[in-house]
This record gives C-alpha cells, structure tokens and sequence, in this order.
C-alpha cells in the first residue's frame, strides 16, 4: 500500500469514528431513516387511502374504533379521512420538496459562487448585488409573489424555493473560494500551468464540499418548513395532495373541538426538522474537527 492510499484509509477511518460518535449525527440520521421508510412504504403500510372520506367517521378522536369497525390510530379529519395514513403519504412530498429544493438552490448557487470568488472584480460585483438584493426583500413575500404570478402546484413550489435560496451557497461557496484562492497550493498549481477551469474542479471544487453538504442539510429542514407555511396560506400544493403544511391547515379551524388534525402532523413536521437541524450540525463538527468543542 502506497503512503498515499494509506494516508487515505486512515482518513476514512478518522471520518467513521467522528461520524458514528456524534450522538446528533446518528440520532439525526436514525429519525429520519426511519421517517422516510414509512414514507416510501406508505402505500404498503398505510391502514387506507390517503383521500379516503366516510362521513361515519368523522372527526374521530385519537384511539378510536368508528362504528364500521375500523380502528384509527391518530383519529380522523373532518372529511372522515385518517390521520395516520394522511401523514404517511403527506411525508412523502413534504421530504421530496426539501431534498429537490436544495438540490435546484445548489446547483444554481454553488457555480455562482466559484465564479464570484475565483474570478472576483466585475462578476464578482454583479453577482453579490443580485443576492444582496434578493436578500432585501423578506423570503416569505417574494415567495408569495412569485406563486401569485405562477400559480400553485409541486413543481411550483420547486421552483420558487429553489431560486429563492441559492444566495446562501453562493455566498458560503465565495467567501471559502477567497480564503483558498491565496493558499500557497493555489500558486503552485498556477506555477505549472493548470488552466482556469481544471483549476476550480481539481482544486477548490472539492474544498467547498464541506460548508455546502452543512448547508444543503439544514437546507432540507428550512424547505420543508417553507412549502408547509405555503400550504398553510393556500399558496402552495393543491389542497387535493397530502402534505403535513396542508393537513395543519386544514386542523386550524377545528382547535378547541378537534386538536389532533393539526397537533399530530406538526409534531410530526417539527420533529423531523429538528432531526434534519441535528444531523447538519453534527456533520459540521464531523467534518470540520476544529469546530468541535
């Protein structure tokens, strides 16, 4: 074995015991492995159909037995419709937005960011007045203005929360890029002649990995917490398909008689967040050492 493949190994192994000693990494990652295996499998797993009604068994609270003999875990809505099945099937756009939110808001904001650090002067300056714009105008009104003029609909959501948050990888990317771009590793790959481009793939490319897979997994959180407070104001998915936003939407006018139809889906919404929230900040400590206390 080379010194080199050595160097690595060892590496990998540093890496696999910062990984699976960090009680909010393996935590994390357990709570939603397991929130998105009952989401995968919901058409499997789910006691009825997510759009099921039966007007005998409305608004049936928690632990209930309606009178045709179905048995309801978390209760029923007030169309009749299963709570439990609803969340099953709801986590599967609800995890869907956030993972293709932060893959369209990386792709876009990543390649903005090298060349704004790496190129720096007119790009540089054009690039940040545009986020720093986007930056001025409150997330949540932008969003609602975009969907007013799009309409709603998944990949309508997609979308505006895509673009809506490149600016933060952008801007993590930029400020890694400018530190790097000084290191005596840059020079000397200048020294031999390595082109612009193969400079940003081969060499500041795979440094900026880091802040962006932090980033893009707390990113996860903050989308799904964004599509759900579009639903809840009828901005975003059609009210037809089942996400926790729309089902805590639909619970907000049945409060004081029927609690459970949007406290068993928001308890459901704010633990995975802050499942999503740990993992992230555990892998910032894991793949950052320093950052560890």
């Amino acid at each position: 074995m080379t010194d080199k493949a050595a160097l690595a190994q060892l590496r990998r192994s540093l890496f696999a015991q910062r990984f699976w000693r960090s009680r909010r990494v393996v935590g994390g990652l357990s709570y939603l492995l397991v929130v998105t295996a009952l989401a995968v499998l919901a058409p499997v797993i789910a006691p009825y159909g997510a759009g099921d009604q039966n007007p005998n068994r409305v608004q049936l609270q928690p632990f209930s037995t309606a009178a045709d003999g179905t048995y309801h875990l978390f209760g029923t809505d007030a169309l009749g419709r299963d709570l439990l099945s609803r969340m099953l099937y709801g986590g599967r756009i609800s995890l869907l937005v956030g993972v293709t939110v932060v893959g369209v808001a990386a792709l876009i904001g990543v390649p903005l960011g090298l060349i704004s650090g790496f190129f720096g002067k007119f790009l540089d300056a054009l690039i940040m007045r545009v986020a720093d714009t986007q930056l001025a105008v409150p997330f949540i009104l932008l969003a609602i203005a975009i969907m007013a003029v799009l309409g709603t609909g998944l990949l309508n959501v997609i979308i505006v929360l895509g673009f809506s948050s490149w600016v933060g990888y952008a801007r993590i990317v930029r400020g890694t890029v400018l530190s790097l771009r000084a290191q005596p590793f840059i020079e000397a790959a200048r020294c031999i002649g390595l082109s612009d481009g193969r400079l940003v793939l081969r060499h500041l490319l795979p440094n900026v990995w880091t802040p962006v897979i932090v980033l893009a997994t707390q990113g996860v959180g903050g989308a799904i917490l964004a599509e759900s407070s579009l639903t809840f104001l009828g901005l975003g998915i059609s009210p037809l398909i089942p996400t926790w936003g729309a089902m805590i939407a639909d619970g907000r006018n049945y409060l004081s008689t029927a609690w459970w139809i949007s406290a068993f889906p928001g308890l459901l919404l704010t633990s995975t967040v802050l499942a999503i929230y740990f993992l992230g900040d555990g892998l910032r400590d894991v793949l950052d050492p320093r950052l560890r206390v």
